[in-house]
């Protein structure tokens, strides 16, 4: 991989595109909060564990209400109503340094702490948001759809190669659907070994989000132990003709526990 710069890049919050309403990433971070020294006095180096999980989120947005033309009952993906009500539940954020299958993106389950508008002597009107993570901490993976991409009907997707084989601990996989017309979609992910060839494409168990029948946002896991092949897609099944959405997955080379 090439190096890159920060051009073309997404941002998510519960199944609201907010991309175009903001205006940088201030701080993208997480990892151990922590370390316990456990040093026997039988040792001659450092015996240490990590202990909680924990992540942050931070962002610039712009001011953008809501306007008498949208649709009612709908935030049209306007950061400033989907951002100002400050809900204490758990909001789901996906912040994709691209928009093509395989862009690294930062996932996490969080609690938005503020809203906070600073007005410039310039004029100039901009809000700082920040999150902390709830329960999981910052997730690193990867995109499984290309951006946002857009069903009218059961599809298989195009995979994403992993790279070094099947792995032993599982995965962690998060959705977000921005629109959705029709009954419900199911939106899942399947494994194969060798793309398809001789190895079939097969549902990854555990690996299916729950039915959306609207605009939603989703974090599932599988086994802790469970085999994850090379090869990984995102499939769509249901009664629809419309579902926007994007999903991003976590393949874990060692084991995670949360």
């Amino acid at each position: 991989m090439t190096k890159r710069s920060g051009l073309a890049q997404n941002f998510y919050l519960g199944g609201y595109n907010l991309s175009g309403d903001t205006g940088a990433g201030n701080d993208i971070g997480g990892g151990l909060a922590g370390t316990q020294d456990v040093t026997g006095i039988d040792k001659s180096a450092f015996e240490r564990i990590g202990l909680l999980r924990d992540g942050r989120l931070s962002w610039t947005a712009f001011f953008n209400p809501e306007k008498a033309t949208d649709i009612p009952g709908t935030t049209e993906d306007r950061a400033h109503t989907v951002l100002s009500s400050l809900p204490t539940t758990d909001r789901h954020m996906m912040w994709a340094t691209g928009t093509s299958i395989g862009s690294p993106a930062a996932c996490m389950v969080a609690k938005q702490i503020d809203y906070n508008p600073t007005r410039a002597a310039d004029g100039s009107l901009t809000i700082s948001v920040s999150a902390q993570a709830n329960a999981y901490g910052l997730e690193w993976g990867d995109l499984l759809t290309a951006g946002v991409r857009t069903d009218t009907t059961a599809t298989n997707g195009s995979s994403l190669d992993l790279g070094t084989g099947s792995t032993a601990f599982g995965l962690q996989a998060y959705l977000h659907v921005f629109a959705f017309t029709g009954t419900s979609v199911t939106v899942k992910l399947q494994e194969s070994s060798d793309n398809g060839g001789a190895d079939a494409w097969a549902d990854v168990t555990g690996g299916a989000f729950t039915a959306a029948t609207g605009i939603t946002a989703q974090r599932i896991q599988t086994g802790r132990t469970q085999t994850v092949e090379r090869y990984l897609r995102v499939v769509t099944t249901g009664t629809f003709t419309n579902a926007k959405f994007a999903v991003a997955v976590i393949r874990n080379d060692v084991r995670v526990d949360f």
